[in-house]
């Protein structure tokens, strides 16, 4: 059997941090005490948590198309985004790609498709260092989503999949001058053509919205594919989201939306840069809003995925009320459980050794070590 040990660490448990040794044997989490041992890994009394769940990162299509018009090799991308993923601390990681298009889409399903194709190349070669999934991001008011989603789920193990809206006067966009400002000022249009645009957007969703949500739901349910709604914003739009079976709320865009989705038992996961950067970008809800009011349950990265970590260590100040060992389950058991790996998530015997290693205290946490199932990635 191969054992490691990690002593003189401070171990962040479930609900307490203990001083001493952790002891790895097989991959697993054998045991720990309280004692600091002589043999094994030392690590001066830095911290030592599990390896950070992230659930939704749009960061892989960043690197796949770095500027408008270029494209890297797709699995070159993949393996950069999965350095720097596993170098924030995150052993397990559900890249977010987007199913249905629109004129705003700076890449293809096709292309989607290619970089799905390469995340797999690369697990089969043993090429990454995290344990990367597939997340697919369904804009329901899209008319080609139903054929976009159908040619992963029919080729490639699909784990998570988000139900998005982002035409004019839904959700995040509930306000038609919030619409306006972001696309007319994102994509460059002239009233006359933005105009134009809005109109064949809302007459999409009008068209599609609600059938193609109904039959993504009905898709996801029988695969075993957990199902997300995203930036919700209505007591309505979460009554919606439970009788669909979601059992995550990214990102509601209010307390009214976080509150409801809680009681419905469905957990609320927010932008761990909304935490960090003190608020959201858009205008919506505070993360740490949420946070002190106890309604939230999960920390994504987003689009930064050193952002966690950050938001970890940052949380205990921000809320009094909520200590380290409750900022970290934020990333780990808690993203772990939503989609049903029971086998990751905690420093508990049995469990993976996914496990990092933190110097924390002053300023930004370095991370100086990383571990999936006891093999040293970083």
């Amino acid at each position: 059997m191969a054992e490691q040990i990690f002593s003189h660490a401070r171990i962040v448990l479930e609900d307490e941090i203990v001083e001493g040794s952790l002891l790895v044997r097989d991959g697993r989490i054998a045991d720990f005490d309280h004692g600091a041992s002589r043999h094994g890994e030392d690590l001066h009394g830095d911290f030592l948590v599990p390896g950070f769940v992230e659930l939704h990162t749009d960061h892989l299509e960043s690197h796949y198309a770095p500027r408008p018009g270029v494209r890297w090799d797709p699995v070159a991308a993949v393996q950069a985004h999965d350095a720097q993923v596993a170098g924030a601390g995150i052993t397990t990681v559900f890249d977010a790609l987007r199913v249905g298009m629109d004129e705003d889409a700076r890449t293809s399903t096709s292309e989607m498709q290619r970089l799905a194709d390469a995340i797999e190349t690369a697990k089969r070669e043993d090429r990454l260092r995290a344990d990367h999934r597939l997340h697919l991001r369904c804009e329901v008011s899209a008319p080609d989503v139903l054929d976009g989603l159908a040619g992963f789920l029919d080729v490639l193990p699909v784990k998570l999949v988000s139900l998005m809206d982002h035409s004019p006067g839904q959700r995040q966009f509930a306000s038609l001058d919030s619409y306006r400002a972001f696309y007319q000022g994102k994509m460059g249009m002239s009233d006359a053509a933005y105009e134009a645009f809005a109109a064949k957007r809302i007459a999409q969703a009008d068209q599609f919205s609600a059938r193609h949500r109904r039959e993504i739901v009905d898709l996801c349910h029988p695969r075993g594919i957990a199902v997300a709604s995203h930036d919700d914003a209505t007591a309505a739009h979460v009554d919606e989201a439970a009788s669909d079976g979601v059992s995550i709320a990214e990102f509601p865009t209010t307390m009214e939306a976080a509150a409801a989705s809680r009681a419905a038992d469905i957990r609320v996961l927010m932008g761990a840069p909304n935490l960090v950067r003190g608020g959201s970008h858009s205008g919506n809800v505070s993360a740490a809003v949420l946070a002190e009011a106890g309604q939230l349950d999960i920390l994504s990265s987003d689009y930064v995925p050193f952002s966690l970590m950050i938001a970890v260590f940052a949380l205990p100040e921000l809320v009094p009320s909520i200590g380290l060992p409750e900022a970290v389950r934020l990333v780990t058991r808690a993203p772990a459980e939503a989609v049903g790996l029971a086998d990751r998530g905690a420093i508990r015997p049995g469990l993976r050794a996914d496990l990092v290693r933190v110097r924390a205290g002053e300023g930004v946490p370095v991370v100086r070590s990383v571990w999936r199932e006891g093999q040293r990635v970083c």
